[in-house]
């Protein structure tokens, strides 16, 4: 074999170097090369003094450097005019962690573990060191990083929109068997994955008046006089498709003072006044979705959906003047979703920046208003639908309440020529709800009057929000409604998290199901396959040895692998019934403690999730599943066949373990209450099996999957609907109910509390005489339906039948088809591929050319 020392120029000259670019090359020699440049030049660190920090932030500048030339020209061909661009608007991203994820998007997931394997470092453990960013609260997050997800992998241009939040959601502590809600520093060490573009900067005004004038050519005009002005600065992140070129950008905002430091303040002796305004000023974006219940929280809370909703719109609209795109068809560029009501001030934002700011007709900014918005409702639960006190509006946002007015009043002059003689359902459609002694501004209204689109994120849903939530709304505009049912990425819910599994299913289907999930269905060839049969028992029997061993090592709680994994994660509420769960688990137990030899299928029951902070009974059901563990995992008579362990800090890390070893998936909501829930979807495509309501997405999860294998409990949204009507009296169930008596009185003995009798009585009080959310009324038929769970779990062959079934019909819910169905009917929006050029050295130079 010739060496290189023995080939003659000539052969060489044929033979050309393959030279990789340093920021760009993937070759594992290049790899560490780049790690220890990034080690050395940005963390300014050499092997004898670098922490493990050090070591993760080098790796993540090393990937997103191999996104970086993606990004750049995904940002490029998003300003060219014939393209047009989604803007996701939302409070909340809940995105998780960001380097795996971006390993398998990119596919160097194995070349990357060699590289840093072979520097001498442990992979998973840099893995492990990253910070989740905290900047959701639940589904709603979650949802919003899917989509993010699914449009880069559909390349299609986008834009999501939020608040860089410097504290996110609390991380959670359990104390005495309580939350405790400790501040998530998830900034403390910097985030290599953003670029702050302080030169994109806008201003956003608070507070104030207004005053009217006419201009030199007559037009009456109003100018915003404001006494507070807060700057906003992006940050942006790259969020990379799947197997695809497309980086879109996520453009977080932080607040900021415009000037920090006040010296006049300062050199009369007046040190706090010297940086007032900027202790102020930042605030706004301080921290997630602060406690609202007081007059101030509900201000702040106000201000951050302002602050970025008019930070996006001023930068959507610097973007389409810079690349010499003109108003009139702004909303030909941009197609603006707004992620539930907590960006539907932007309606009014929008129309102010139009008319006031760049001076354009009323009729005309209207138009392109309704054409730019789609608006997307998350919720039934009235509690949730925002409303704001017209008193706090005027004070903090007086010409948006002018605009709201004016909106209203528009639009109830149209609504009289339909409805002439119906005073009630005016009232009911006004933007302005005065039905009370104090008057509110009634943000979905809003949204619904502003938008050319709403929907909801399930069947269910959507009829719900027509029957009753929006109905008035349905019945003027039934063309604008539509349904979008909910989905998840199954590159994060399944390639990520269970690896195993993945490879398993890629192994009979190929791999192309990650981004076309409806071949899933092709496993149902297999179900019939006992060495199929075999292996997927042994995957699902590895992950749950995997949380066992989590489990044991956080919580020092010993459980068994081979039990039943029933599993309950989300964030606590009274709608969503972890006390229902709480009281199956109860009555097993007290099954058990009157008659100790009882044949009972052994149980592993684990909760996780947080509970708002200022929401008592939340917080009270924690506290009551913790103290029903307390007892139950110590009392030698369960001798191990029941186990309850509630994981702590509940988030994107912390689930991604409990996914793929869950058995049973608890989905047991008050029907007509969750509008879509996409838990129930993560566990499924993983193999658990569902225990559910006919509830949110629930309801099409088992029409997909077969209701021969799904396990249904409990009232109808129809039947909730009636029972309330003809007159609920949970009272009376406890009455006839001997084993709920039994089961209730049990808690309020003091039993689980140490005697004291007086610590769940809130909760108690509340089943017997109140219960809003039915859990008497729908106890029996769960408890009934959890038995034939066991039952079915006995037959191990039927229930790993079962649990590939649930894996092979979950093609509907992946986020990439609820993408390119919003593309398709609400956007109006298309893929547009980009295109990489191969590395070339000697064009590896700056060249700047005259008007770049």
């Amino acid at each position: 074999m010739t060496t290189p020392k023995e080939m003659s120029s000539a052969q060489m000259a044929e033979c050309p170097v393959q030279i990789e670019d340093d920021r760009t090359g993937l070759s594992i020699e290049t790899l560490r090369r780049a790690l220890a440049d990034n080690l050395f030049y940005i963390q300014g660190k050499f092997p004898g003094i670098a922490t493990r920090n050090d070591y993760y932030v080098a790796l993540a500048y090393t990937v997103r450097d191999r996104l970086l030339q993606r990004w750049l020209n995904s940002l490029r061909l998003s300003t060219q005019p014939s393209v047009k661009v989604v803007c996701y608007l939302s409070a909340e991203f809940l995105l998780g962690p960001h380097l795996l994820n971006n390993l398998i998007n990119l596919g160097i997931t194995e070349q990357v573990q060699q590289a840093v394997e072979e520097s001498g470092l442990n992979f998973w453990d840099l893995v492990a060191q990253e910070e989740e960013p905290g900047l959701g609260n639940g589904g709603l997050g979650r949802l919003a990083a899917c989509y993010m997800d699914s449009l880069a992998s559909l390349e299609v241009p986008a834009i999501g929109y939020g608040i860089r939040y410097e504290f996110g959601i609390f991380d959670q502590e359990i104390r005495d068997g309580w939350q405790v809600e400790i501040t998530d520093k998830w900034l403390r060490y910097g985030n290599p994955w953003e670029i702050p573009r302080p030169e994109d900067a806008v201003e956003v005004k608070f507070g104030g008046y207004t005053e009217a004038f006419t201009d030199m050519q007559g037009r009456y005009q109003v100018r915003w006089i404001p006494d507070q002005v807060v700057k906003g600065i992006p940050y942006d992140t790259p969020i990379l498709g799947y197997q695809v070129n497309t980086v879109n950008t996520l453009r977080l905002w932080r607040a900021e003072a415009p000037e920090s430091f006040d010296f006049e303040a300062f050199n009369v002796g007046d040190y706090y006044g010297a940086v007032d305004e900027k202790i102020v000023s930042e605030n706004i974006t301080k921290v997630l979705y602060p406690n609202d219940e007081q007059l101030q929280g509900k201000q702040l809370r106000l201000q951050q959906q302002y602050f970025f909703v008019s930070c996006s719109l001023q930068d959507m609209i610097r973007m389409h003047l810079q690349a010499g795109g003109s108003l009139d068809t702004f909303h030909e560029k941009y197609a603006a979703q707004l992620n539930d009501t907590h960006p539907a001030i932007a309606v009014a934002e929008l129309m102010r920046l139009l008319v006031d700011v760049h001076q354009m007709g009323w009729d005309q900014a209207w138009a392109i208003t309704q054409k730019t918005f789609g608006y997307t409702n998350h919720t039934l639960l009235p509690e949730a639908l925002e409303k704001w006190p017209l008193h706090l509006f005027e004070e903090m946002l007086p010409r948006h309440l002018q605009i709201i007015f004016e909106i209203n009043q528009r639009f109830l002059d149209m609504v009289r020529m339909h409805y002439p003689h119906h005073g009630e359902k005016l009232a009911r459609l006004s933007l302005i709800d005065e039905s009370g002694e104090q008057r509110y501004v009634r943000m979905a209204h809003l949204a619904c009057v502003g938008s050319h689109a709403i929907n909801g994120v399930a069947a269910l849903h959507t009829e719900l929000l027509k029957q009753d939530v929006l109905r008035d709304f349905y019945e003027l505009w039934p063309e604008k409604f539509s349904n979008k049912t909910n989905g998840v990425t199954p590159r994060r819910w399944l390639a990520l998290i269970n690896p195993q599994l993945t490879q398993l299913l890629s192994q009979v289907i190929g791999n192309h199901w990650l981004k076309h999930l409806s071949e899933l269905r092709k496993l149902e060839a297999y179900v019939e396959n006992p060495e199929y049969r075999a292996a997927w028992r042994q995957i699902k029997q590895t992950k749950k040895q995997e949380l066992a061993d989590r489990i044991q090592k956080m919580l020092g709680i010993l459980v068994d692998p081979n039990s039943l994994f029933d599993i309950q994660v989300k964030r606590i509420h009274e709608y969503k019934r972890q006390h229902l769960n709480v009281l199956h688990i109860i009555t097993l137990y007290h099954q058990i403690k009157q008659n100790p030899s009882l044949d009972i299928q052994p149980r592993t029951f684990i909760f996780g999730g947080k509970a708002a902070p200022g929401y008592f009974m939340a917080k009270l059901i924690i506290k009551l599943i913790n103290a029903v563990g307390e007892v139950v995992n110590h009392d030698p008579d369960v001798a191990g066949r029941l186990r309850v362990v509630f994981l702590p800090d509940y988030n994107v890390t912390n689930s991604q373990p409990v996914y793929p070893a869950a058995d049973l998936s608890e989905q047991i909501s008050t029907a007509g209450k969750e509008a879509s829930g996409t838990g129930n979807m993560k566990f499924a495509l993983n193999g658990a099996l569902t225990i559910g309501t006919l509830d949110g997405a629930n309801v099409e999860i088992r029409e997909e999957v077969g209701e021969e294998n799904f396990f249904l409990f409990g009232l109808t949204a129809d039947e909730v609907s009636d029972l309330r009507a003809r007159g609920y009296h949970a009272f009376e169930i406890y009455q006839h109910n001997e084993q709920l008596r039994q089961v209730i009185d049990l808690i309020s003995s003091g039993y689980f509390s140490h005697g004291n009798t007086d610590l769940f009585r809130p909760l108690v009080d509340n089943l017997l005489h109140q219960d809003p959310f039915l859990l008497l009324a729908d106890y029996q038929s769960y408890i009934d339906c959890q038995a034939r769970v066991s039952q079915a779990y006995r037959d191990q062959d039927r229930w790993t039948r079962m649990s590939l079934l649930n894996t092979a019909r979950m093609g509907k819910f992946s986020s990439d088809r609820a993408i390119q169905e919003y593309c398709d009917q609400i956007w109006g929006a298309q893929s547009v591929p980009v295109e990489l050029s191969e590395y070339i050295q000697t064009n590896a130079v700056l060249q700047v050319k005259s008007g770049d």
